[in-house]
């Protein structure tokens, strides 16, 4: 009979969840046969008694080998056919699939135009880096008064974007305590270079624009009681 595979009828939960499913397979699966090659095992043997006893106890064995880099303890009950494999396998399992940091960025404006003025924005933006660690991270760096960016790097996204909007909170909050306001230009979200690229280009532009200010400035005081 014919069989209907087209995916107008599954739901595109179902599709997502399908996808990732054969994306990690696809990249366990490279990796059992680079680990084959390298040792001179049977790919078979290597499913048999690496593969699918984690695909049973973790769900997928993607899933086990993400969670090894931190926690050898996945290995303990596993047979391994060799040594030889067992370093090959962790090996490159460190070297394929240990995360790379994500940057995440905001674009704020925050302002103050009452007594304490440019001191309650600094006092605001450091609340930004109250609750920083050695491994979690905000700097708060000026484009240009009353822009100023955000940023933080992260293993994990969602982590990142929440710790940007738990700042931007802190900084509204203090900088309402002195009747200033903050705006949010940009919500926090993962950058790429081209973002880099584009702020850096922003950042430099607006600088060009304070020196010729500036200078213009300087201009008209010179020419002030200058005799006609």
């Amino acid at each position: 009979g014919y069989i209907d595979l087209s995916k107008r009828r599954v739901s595109p939960e179902d599709v997502v969840k399908c996808e990732e499913r054969y994306n990690k397979s696809k990249a366990v699966h490279s990796i059992m046969r680079h680990v084959a090659e390298a040792t001179q095992t049977p790919l078979e043997t290597l499913y048999q008694q690496i593969g699918w006893p984690l695909n049973r106890k973790y769900g997928h064995s993607h899933d086990a080998f993400k969670i090894s880099i931190t926690n050898p303890d996945v290995w303990n009950e596993v047979e391994f056919p060799s040594e030889s494999v067992k370093k090959e396998l962790t090996h490159y399992i460190s070297k394929r699939l240990t995360p790379h940091p994500t940057k995440v960025r905001a674009d704020i404006e925050v302002t103050c135009f009452g007594y304490d003025g440019i001191d309650a924005v600094k006092d605001a933006l450091r609340t930004a880096e109250a609750n920083n660690t050695p491994e979690t991270q905000i700097k708060v760096k000026l484009v240009a008064p009353p822009l100023y960016v955000l940023t933080s790097q992260c293993l994990d996204k969602a982590i990142g974007i929440q710790m940007l909007e738990e700042a931007i909170q802190r900084i509204e909050a203090r900088i309402k305590e002195s009747g200033g306001g903050c705006i949010v230009k940009m919500a926090p979200k993962a950058v790429t270079e081209h973002d880099d690229a584009a702020l850096q280009e922003l950042m430099e532009k607006r600088e060009r624009e304070n020196m010729e200010v500036s200078g213009d400035e300087s201009m008209s005081e010179s020419d002030e009681g200058v005799p006609e």
